[in-house]
């Protein structure tokens, strides 16, 4: 439901497993709890290296959509200059 807040007082995206475009091919999926001057605050969040990876990145979401997130990092700060594009895991395993 587009413009739900789940806890007032918080973006919209607050608790909701997002998807996170990073510099350099680096994705991130994982609870979005708030962006500040800091960066994104991330809960939960699985690691996307294109180096090491051993899937494309489209499989590797296919496979979080279908069997859940292998959590690398309980909780994550990304800097704001390395989070390109941040969109719901729903709508970004629609788009690919």
């Amino acid at each position: 439901m587009s413009g739900h807040v789940f806890h007032p007082g918080h973006e919209e995206l607050h608790g909701v497993t997002v998807v996170v475009e990073g510099a350099e091919g680096m994705t991130w999926v994982g609870r979005y709890h708030e962006r500040n001057d800091r960066g994104v605050q991330m809960h939960d969040v699985a690691l996307y290296e294109p180096a090491s990876a051993t899937l494309p990145l489209s499989a590797w979401i296919e496979r979080l959509m279908k069997f859940g997130i292998r959590v690398d990092a309980k909780h994550l700060v990304i800097p704001n200059e390395s989070a390109i594009r941040i969109v719901r895991l729903t709508e970004y395993a629609q788009s690919t």
